[in-house]
């Protein structure tokens, strides 16, 4: 097929031998199929900002850390380099969580670089060399959907024991081969500790794996597998090897205002007086 305009420069390069055949397009990018010498690999050309259709990306952006003071300047300005600092920070998101990831042992595809917004990486494919199928593709027995399931809330475990949460993860994002989940499209992934809208997105994205589980093993649907795991890291104690129940109530008793609001009053006094009897020592 004819080479996509954004994939010459890495066939110029030596990187890419040939474009297979289209693979998909989603709403950050597209997809091909590409062969890099002896080895069938998957080329991710990112959309340009303007071309995207995924929404409010500023709120999956909060609280990554920009590599200098000049970049984070230019970005908050919108000027022309900034805008190209956020897109490259947007393509090395992706980057850095698939070899974090990896490295911790969530499956994702091994990526090999990005080069220009092409990221090439490898192409997941069953024992009989077909491209997998995306999870919502799939039917299952429930014996496999409570297994996989299970899988997935280890992987959410590891992810957010490395600080990330995907952010968009659903039946969409999710590959299956013959060795269980793998996990895709990360170029949104936030930091759990430094956006404040990770909770959510994390609640959102345990509810969509239980949901969709949950057609072929509808004892999931009555799990609450979000607030435990959100429960376990705020807390401190949410570790890769901690074991699930499923189970959390959560504490909706509300907060005693007033009670607060008399303690804050009375750690002011005493402050007061601290300094009041700090003043007259030094009278004396």
């Amino acid at each position: 097929m004819k080479i996509p305009k954004r994939i010459q420069p890495l066939v110029d390069e030596g990187l890419v031998d040939e474009v297979i055949r289209p693979l998909m397009s989603g709403k950050e990018a597209a997809v091909y199929i590409v062969r890099c010498g002896e080895d069938i690999r998957c080329a991710k050309v990112y959309k340009e900002a303007d071309k995207r259709s995924f929404k409010q990306a500023v709120l999956y952006q909060e609280g990554r850390k920009g590599r200098n003071s000049r970049r984070a300047r230019a970005i908050e300005k919108g000027s022309k380099f900034g805008r190209a600092q956020q897109e490259q920070s947007w393509q090395n998101a992706e980057v850095d969580a698939l070899f974090k990831l990896a490295k911790a042992g969530v499956r994702v595809p091994q990526p090999y670089g990005c080069y220009d917004g092409v990221l090439l990486m490898e192409l997941v494919c069953d024992d009989e060399g077909m491209v997998a199928p995306r999870l919502g593709d799939v039917a299952m027995a429930e014996d496999i959907a409570l297994a996989d399931h299970a899988t997935m809330m280890q992987y959410v475990v590891m992810m957010l024991c490395e600080g990330l949460v995907h952010g968009d993860l659903s039946e969409f994002n999710v590959l299956v081969d013959d060795y269980g989940p793998v996990i895709i499209d990360l170029p949104q992934a936030v930091d759990a500790a430094a956006n404040n809208n990770a909770k959510w997105m994390l609640e959102r994205d345990i509810n969509n794996m239980r949901d969709y589980y949950g057609l072929y093993a509808p004892e999931l649907l009555s799990t609450n597998y979000a607030g435990e795991i959100w429960a376990l890291y705020e807390a401190g104690e949410l570790t890769p090897d901690t074991e699930l129940t499923g189970e959390f109530i959560a504490d909706d008793s509300a907060a005693d205002v007033d009670s607060v609001l008399e303690q804050i009053k009375a750690a002011f006094a005493e402050e007061e007086e601290r300094r009041a009897r700090v003043a007259a020592d030094q009278d004396d």
